[in-house]
């Protein structure tokens, strides 16, 4: 499988958003949190960029949309887990 990382630049880019506000969103549970790709630098699976963006579109509430990110997380995680063994 392929993954695609996307920088902060990119991720306000497509969010339309600043960076105070994805990191607010992020704080409210309504944004995934970067992951480490180095010492000093952090990006997004564009993946979960995008399905955040649609459930936007879509007009999914916050409280949908937080338990979208929960369910991003988690699959991020069983993700890595498989990638280790």
């Amino acid at each position: 499988m392929t993954y695609h990382l996307l920088r902060l630049p990119e991720v306000m880019r497509l969010t339309g958003v600043s960076r105070s506000t994805l990191y607010l969103q992020r704080l409210a549970g309504l944004f995934t949190p970067p992951i480490n790709i180095g010492p000093r630098a952090t990006a997004w699976p564009a993946n979960e960029v995008e399905a955040i963006i649609q459930a936007r579109i879509a007009g999914r509430s916050d409280e949908e949309i937080k338990a979208l990110v929960t369910r991003l997380i988690v699959a991020r995680a069983s993700t890595s887990d498989r990638g280790a063994a």
